[in-house]
């Protein structure tokens, strides 16, 4: 089965699912290993690991693609793909659609922000027009050339425009065609119920962000509230810098690896996690 066929599946499925974030091919292998269905490639986080600046829309199109093509390089399950605001108007939109397709993404997530966009989390966002984002959503949906690509459409009007300017851009978004909706940073459970039960009909995203500005829930509570997934972006990025910088000020405390290895993988897991022995076999086989 194809990873678009398996995601629309995912899609489709009565049950609600985690959608764990990975910033790199590592990440993305990790996530697969642990037993996640799906993968999402964040924007924040591969902003963050790979240019090592905050979510306020620095990366371009080919770095996104690179990531997601090493990604899909090494695992098989879908790739959901933050796309941002498809990195300019209907026809850029177009040509991200085209190049993110063939990088391994099963879905896109595109969003109606303004171009250079920020997290979701952030203050100071700006969105464009319905009606543009509209014609975005039509743009990406005919330039796929697999028909089982999903198409996200994400909306950040709640926190410039309002509620309820967000849950009508929302339907309007089903109606242009998406395949899921994701109203971003809701503050309450109230307006999280709301979204589910006013843009009926759809799965729906809730993104959960430790810190952010939506109440964390479990993946019960999650379905209870009538999403169908469950986004959870940078869990394993923020993982990532505790681990590194817990291990380093071990290394700088003690100037010894000695008292390190509670805080780090040990070199077994690291070349298991990384392939080694079906490395070696292929050099056998070929040399």
């Amino acid at each position: 089965m194809k990873k678009t066929e398996m995601f629309q599946q995912l899609l489709a499925g009565k049950d609600t699912f985690i959608l764990p974030g990975a910033f790199d091919a590592m990440t993305a292998r990790i996530i697969e290993e642990t037993g996640f269905k799906a993968i999402y490639a964040t924007g924040a986080g591969i902003s963050n690991a790979q240019l090592g600046w905050a979510d306020v829309g620095l990366t371009t199109l080919s770095e996104i693609a690179q990531v997601v093509s090493w990604m899909s390089e090494v695992t098989s399950i879908p790739i959901v793909v933050d796309a941002d605001t498809g990195f300019g108007n209907a026809i850029n939109m177009q040509r991200t659609v085209k190049i993110l397709e063939k990088s391994g993404a099963s879905a896109l997530q595109i969003e109606d922000q303004v171009m250079p966009k920020k997290c979701g989390h952030f203050s100071g966002k700006e969105v464009i027009s319905q009606d543009e984002m509209v014609g975005k959503i039509k743009a990406a949906l005919d330039a796929r050339v697999d028909d089982q690509l999903a198409i996200i459409a994400r909306t950040d009007a709640l926190a410039v425009l309002g509620f309820d300017e967000a849950i009508e851009r929302a339907n309007a978004y089903k109606e242009a065609g998406a395949h899921a909706i994701f109203v971003e940073a809701p503050t309450t459970f109230e307006q999280m119920a709301r979204i589910t039960r006013e843009v009926p009909n759809i799965p729906h995203i809730i993104n959960l962000v430790e810190g952010g500005k939506t109440p964390l829930v479990s993946r019960q509570e999650a379905r209870d509230l009538g999403f169908q997934i469950m986004l959870c972006a940078n869990s394993a990025l923020r993982g990532a810098i505790k681990g590194a910088s817990d291990a380093l000020q071990i290394l700088k405390r003690d100037e010894s690896q000695g008292n390190i290895h509670g805080a780090i993988c040990t070199w077994e897991e690291r070349q298991e996690l990384f392939k080694l022995k079906d490395i070696q076999k292929l050099e056998k086989q070929y040399s």
